[in-house]
């Protein structure tokens, strides 16, 4: 497995990893107060041309969290062709991985549903002169 620096998009995406896709765990019951510090570590993660937050833009499609500290992740971007797409998805590892009581992070990258702007938060919309 390539290093934290050398990851890029394709790292995230299935089938990238030895040939295999990033494997979703199976949901143990989950542990409610490690979720709300999994939210609130990705709602750090900006998106640098839309200043709003991953959480907030309607990114994370997914997220489990595991009483055994296993989180999951299925999350978009708001185009392939966008800049920052190689470094976002590493941006959501590094900042799930530093909360404690995570001990692993499977950060999967999906293009469907597409990412529309009806996904984001009211809050978003509002930040952005939307509604």
């Amino acid at each position: 497995m390539p290093s934290q620096e050398e990851r890029d998009l394709f790292d995230f995406m299935p089938g990238a990893e030895e040939g295999e896709e990033v494997q979703r765990p199976e949901p143990d019951g989950g542990d409610p107060v490690l979720q709300e510090q999994v939210i609130e570590a990705l709602k750090t993660v900006r998106d640098p041309e839309i200043p709003v937050n991953l959480v907030d833009l309607g990114l994370i499609y997914e997220l489990l969290v595991n009483k055994d500290g296993t989180v999951y992740v299925e999350m978009t971007l708001t185009t392939p062709a966008c800049p920052v797409a190689g470094a976002l998805p590493g941006q959501v590892q590094e900042a799930i991985a530093a909360v404690p009581g995570v001990s692993d992070v499977r950060v999967k990258l999906v293009w469907s549903p597409p990412w529309t702007r009806e996904r984001m938060s009211e809050e978003a919309k509002l930040e952005l002169g939307l509604l």
